[in-house]
């Protein structure tokens, strides 16, 4: 028997927490490791308490056809990275990995050149967060050093979405 990876193990343990997703536009999942620990878990929805884009049947975004990427002071929901990142432990994250998986609400597809947001990505940043693993298919992931958003400051472009 052969088993699964532990990168893609994570990942669909990320996968499984997007089903939660309360998003009509994309659901995502995140799940942040540390030494084989799974510290924290998130997945896309409204701050506690608020209504979920699903359960008013309409998204703002959407509705504005705004692009991926660009506009999230509009969006409803909180994305799955900062809700892993609110309900962990500060000194837990540092050095750890965040598993991240999307999938397209309508297609049920994998979220194409998924990464995270320029919000997301700052915070990924201070959480002392060192890698972030992304799925591309069921086996395959690009993986991500935190570093580098760090040394290519995406901020000082004019470069909106990804």
């Amino acid at each position: 028997m052969q088993r699964r990876d532990k990168i893609n193990y994570y990942l669909d343990i990320a996968e499984t927490v997007l089903e939660r997703g309360t998003c009509l536009r994309r659901k995502y999942g995140a799940a942040i490791v540390k030494n084989d620990r799974i510290i924290s878990t998130g997945y896309v929805g409204a701050p506690r308490g608020r209504k979920n884009c699903c359960d008013i049947g309409t998204c703002r975004r959407e509705m504005m056809k705004i692009p991926r990427g660009e506009r999230y002071e509009l969006c409803r929901s909180v994305h799955a990275e900062a809700n892993a990142i609110i309900n962990a432990a500060g000194e837990e994250m540092i050095g750890a990995d965040l598993f991240l998986v999307g999938i397209d609400a309508v297609s049920e597809e994998y979220v194409k050149n998924a990464d995270c947001c320029s919000m997301c990505k700052r915070l990924i940043i201070n959480a002392g967060i060192k890698n972030v693993y992304v799925r591309n298919t069921k086996d395959d992931y690009t993986l991500i050093k935190v570093s580098s958003w760090v040394e290519n400051d995406d901020s000082l472009t004019d470069e909106l979405g990804y």
